[in-house]
């Protein structure tokens, strides 16, 4: 399966099987095709320069078609174009293997301080009561999620909501009691903290910076758009309130191993301002993400707004380039992929292991796939007492992939979103392997943006060797 696009000057080539990346010129860019249709006819390596010829000599020279053609054959010969599918068959032994729980979102505080106007967490109730987790709670968690690790050495532990801060002492009485647990059972524990951060102060942070090994710090961006989303209950902005403290949480931490992360909605179509924003404030982690809400909410995104959202992914990719360029280079999280080894190929095929290797956890202890699922009766797996009760849940999303969803099947994406998010499925389309159009398109906005982004820093890199010589 190929994928081609131009974008930013590029002629760009996507073998979607073999992840491999071509940057081509006219030519071998539009001979690219003529050969897969050729070899699909199943025509001979004889007879394919003849049909090129045939079809491409109003455009170019016949040496250069014949050159053309010698390259792509070349890159077909090395696995590097028109790859075969090796993944397919890969997916039966996925499935057959033994389920490890390797994450668990726990959602220490269904309470918040905020107003956030477009908050799957209603918030922080999730459709149901406002609640903090006890520590006998997280306890259980965290022995659930040692004894259904089996042999895997890494776990992760997000504390979520609502918002965290709003029950701190079990957030850092947990921490303790995980730490606890490290050598004892062989494990490591990974943990993170999202935060709105209305209470962060000096001994947050101080405890935040030794034990938390990513901190996700949440703010929209411009402080119009900001505030207009994510108010205090009064109604007042929180912007004001939170920029300084953000600000001191990015440099505490050498600018690394933190996000600051914002939604855009219909209110900010023109997003890429606030990415902006968010890095002439100094930030260089930097992730603004679609919100996905139900099509009656005013700020929820529509069809046909797409075309403006794909433009502004494209004005985003060339800002970020340029501030590059300008030694003031940001890392954006959505253009942000691996195009050398990426991720293992289970996670390729099925994604981020919702309902499987990760897990939500309530303030009571049930057992939800993921946090976009709390609440939701028909998802509620088990619980920390008792483990998994509802195996037959587990096992619907254990074959939960890209294979398994029609319209991911053909799709030029499928192994870098892998079949994107099972809970906006089901929200959209009642079942957890269908696909969130909207979010598709903007996904592969997205991907291409990010490949273009490769090639133009390799270009950039071989501009500034060549000059050093």
């Amino acid at each position: 399966m190929i994928h081609q696009y131009k974008n930013n000057g590029y002629n760009i080539v996507l073998d979607v099987n073999s992840g491999s990346v071509h940057v081509v010129d006219d030519v071998v860019y539009d001979a690219i095709p003529l050969v897969e249709e050729a070899l699909e006819a199943g025509r001979t390596k004889e007879e394919i320069p003849e049909l090129l010829f045939s079809d491409l000599k109003e455009r170019y020279a016949g040496e250069d078609i014949g050159e053309a053609f010698a390259d792509i054959w070349e890159l077909k010969e090395a696995g590097m174009l028109y790859a075969p599918d090796i993944y397919e068959n890969y997916i039966i032994d996925f499935k057959k293997r033994e389920t490890v729980v390797k994450a668990l979102c726990l959602h220490i505080a269904h309470d918040c301080n905020l107003a956030c106007k477009y908050c799957f967490a209603e918030e922080g109730e999730y459709h149901g009561r406002r609640a903090l987790m006890s520590f006998e709670v997280g306890k259980k968690a965290l022995d659930f999620l040692v004894k259904n690790s089996g042999n895997r050495v890494n776990l992760e532990v997000d504390f979520f909501g609502g918002e965290p801060l709003m029950n701190w002492q079990v957030v850092k009485d947990l921490v303790a009691y995980g730490r606890s647990l490290e050598e004892p059972y062989h494990k490591k524990f990974r943990f993170t903290l999202t935060t709105n951060g209305i209470l962060l102060n000096d001994e947050v942070l101080e405890f935040v910076n030794k034990e938390m090994a990513n901190v996700v710090l949440s703010i929209d961006g411009r402080k119009e758009v900001h505030d207009k989303m994510r108010p205090f209950r009064g109604g007042q902005g929180s912007y004001d309130s939170i920029v300084p403290k953000f600000q001191k949480v990015a440099d505490s931490r050498g600018q690394m191993n933190y996000y600051v992360r914002g939604t855009f909605t219909r209110n900010n179509l023109d997003f890429s301002k606030d990415v902006a924003h968010l890095a002439d404030l100094g930030f260089e982690q930097i992730s603004v993400e679609p919100v996905v809400a139900a099509p009656e909410d005013d700020y929820a995104l529509r069809t046909e707004d797409i075309p403006i959202l794909l433009e502004e992914y494209d004005k985003l990719a060339v800002e970020l380039l340029n501030r590059k360029k300008q030694g003031k280079g940001v890392n954006f999280f959505h253009f942000m992929i691996d195009l050398e080894g990426g991720p293992c190929v289970a996670k390729r095929l099925s994604g981020c292991g919702s309902g499987t290797e990760y897990l939500a956890v309530t303030p009571w202890g049930d057992l939800y796939p993921c946090h976009q699922f709390v609440g939701k009766e028909e998802f509620l797996m088990g619980n920390v007492d008792e483990g998994i009760t509802r195996t037959d849940i587990r096992d619907e999303f254990k074959t939960c992939n890209v294979y398994a969803k029609e319209k991911c099947r053909n799709c030029f994406a499928k192994f870098y979103c892998s079949g994107g998010c099972a809970a906006n499925s089901y929200n959209f389309h009642g079942h957890i392997n269908d696909a969130y159009d909207l979010g598709c398109e903007l996904q592969k906005k997205r991907i291409e943006c990010a490949i273009m982004i490769k090639a133009a820093l390799a270009d950039l890199e071989g501009e500034e060797k060549n000059e050093e010589e």
